[in-house]
C-alpha cells in the first residue's frame, strides 16, 4: 500500500490497463443525497426558505426538537489526524481521507448510519479535542479513527468527559468487541471455559490495551501482555501510565522475560503487532490452543504454521477463515446507540455487542467458522439490538 501511495499520478493515467483501485477511488467514494424531492417551487419552499424558518424557530424555542428534525441524530463524524492509518502509519490528514471515506461508506452499507469523514490538520490532543467539541452539535456520535497511541487514550477520555453523545475509538474497542466474540466462540467450540484460559497478547498499543481489558471483563483467566521490551509486569521499570495500569490488572502468573517465555504453555495467542513469532515458540503453547494472529498484511504467525498447533486460528485478513474484522462491530454499535440516542458507549454496551456477535453463529460453530462474515445480514441488527438494550439498562439511553 505504501508503494501505491508513492506512484506518480501521471503514470497511473497513462497505463494501458487502468488500475481498478485508483479508478474506484477517483472523485471519492461517497456523496450527499437529498431525502426529499426538489422538483418544483413548492418543494423548494418546503426544503428551504420560507418553510425551513418554521422548523428553525421551533428548534430555537424547544431545543429537544433538534434530534427529530435534523440529520444529527442518525449521523456521526469519523475523525482522524492521520497519525496511525492502517499499516501506513503517520501519513497525515489528506492521505488518510480515502480510508475515512471508506469507513463512512461501511457505516452506511452495514449499519444504515450516515457518517462524515473529518481529517484534522493538527496532532495536538488539546486542539483535536477542542475542534471536535465545537463540531459535535452537528452529530449524534463521534468515531475516532487511526489516531496514534498513547494520544488516542487521552483524546477519547477527554471527549467522553465533555460530550453527551457517544465517543468510540474503533481501533481500540471495535477490535476488542470482535476479538472477544471470537474468543467466546472458540472456547464454546472446544468445550472450555474462558476462566480456564491463559492468554498472551502481543502489542500494547491501542488495540492491545482494549482487547486485553475486554477479555478480562469477559472472564478470561489471565493475560500477559508483551511490548517491544518484553512482558509487562508490576516490577518493570519505566512503564507509561497506560502500561502501568495494564501491569496492575494482568499477568497474575508473574511472568517476566520475552514474548516467547510467556507463550510456553499458553492457551491463547493474540497478535496485535507487526512482530513475527517463530514457529519454535508457537510449538511450546498448550495443546489445542487458539491463535489469533491479526497483523495485516503479514500475520504474526502464518496460518499454515498456526494450524499445526492450534485448534482455532483467526487472522485479520479477508482471504483466510475467521477474519477478526472491525466492520462486524462498529456499524451495529453506532446503530444501536443512535437508535436510543445514547449519551455514551459504556463497557456494558461493548460486552453486549460482543455477546450478540458471538451468538449470531453460536449454533453453527466450526473450527473455521467462529465468527460471522461481514456480509451476514444478521450481524448489524443483532449487535444494534443488544447495544440499545444495554444502553437502556445502564441508564444512558434517552429513548
Amino acid at each position: 500500500m505504501v508503494s501505491a501511495v508513492q506512484i506518480n499520478p501521471s503514470v497511473r493515467e497513462t497505463e494501458a490497463v487502468p488500475d481498478p483501485v485508483f479508478a474506484a477511488h477517483r472523485g471519492g467514494k461517497m456523496e450527499i443525497a437529498a431525502t426529499i424531492p426538489l422538483e418544483n417551487r413548492d418543494d423548494l419552499s418546503i426544503a428551504y426558505t420560507p418553510g425551513v424558518a418554521r422548523v428553525c424557530t421551533a428548534i430555537a424555542e424547544e431545543p429537544a426538537l433538534f434530534d427529530e428534525y435534523t440529520w444529527a441524530s442518525r449521523t456521526i463524524a469519523v475523525v482522524t489526524d492521520g497519525t496511525a492509518v492502517l499499516g501506513l502509519g503517520n501519513i497525515g490528514p489528506k492521505a488518510a481521507m480515502p480510508v475515512m471515506e471508506g469507513k463512512a461508506v461501511l457505516f452506511k452499507q452495514f449499519g444504515g448510519v450516515d457518517a462524515v469523514p473529518i481529517c484534522l490538520g493538527t496532532t495536538d490532543p488539546e486542539e483535536i479535542v477542542e475542534t471536535v467539541v465545537r463540531l459535535a452539535p452537528s452529530f449524534g456520535g463521534i468515531n475516532l479513527e487511526d489516531i496514534s497511541a498513547p494520544r488516542c487514550f487521552a483524546i477519547e477520555a477527554m471527549l467522553a468527559e465533555r460530550l453527551d453523545i457517544p465517543v468510540f475509538h474503533d481501533d481500540q474497542h471495535g477490535t476488542a468487541v470482535v476479538a472477544t466474540a471470537a474468543m467466546e466462540n472458540a472456547a464454546r467450540f472446544t468445550g472450555r471455559a474462558l476462566g480456564d484460559l491463559r492468554a498472551v497478547v502481543s502489542g500494547a498499543g491501542a488495540a492491545g490495551v482494549a482487547v486485553t481489558k475486554m477479555l478480562l471483563a469477559a472472564g478470561v483467566g489471565d493475560i500477559a501482555v508483551a511490548d517491544s521490551k518484553g512482558i509487562i509486569h508490576v516490577g518493570r521499570d519505566h512503564l507509561t501510565p497506560v502500561k502501568g495500569e495494564l501491569a496492575a490488572i494482568t499477568n497474575k502468573a508473574g511472568i517476566t522475560g520475552s514474548l516467547e517465555d510467556a507463550l510456553k504453555g499458553a492457551d491463547v495467542f493474540i497478535g496485535l503487532s507487526a512482530g513475527q513469532v517463530p514457529e519454535e515458540a508457537v510449538a511450546t503453547m498448550a495443546p489445542d490452543c487458539f491463535i489469533f494472529a491479526m497483523a495485516n498484511p503479514d500475520p504474526e504467525v502464518h496460518p499454515d504454521v498456526a494450524h499445526k498447533y492450534a485448534a482455532v486460528v483467526a487472522t485479520g485478513r479477508s482471504d483466510y477463515p475467521n477474519q477478526i474484522n472491525n466492520v462486524l462491530a462498529f456499524p451495529g454499535i453506532f446503530r444501536g446507540a443512535l437508535d436510543v440516542r445514547a449519551t455514551a458507549i459504556t463497557e456494558g454496551m461493548k460486552l453486549a455487542a460482543a455477546d450478540a456477535l458471538a451468538a449470531v453463529v453460536s449454533d453453527e460453530l466450526r473450527a473455521d467458522h467462529i465468527i460471522p462474515s461481514p456480509f451476514d445480514p444478521r450481524v448489524a441488527p443483532a449487535v444494534a439490538s443488544a447495544v440499545a438494550a444495554a444502553a437502556r439498562a445502564e441508564g444512558v439511553a434517552r429513548l
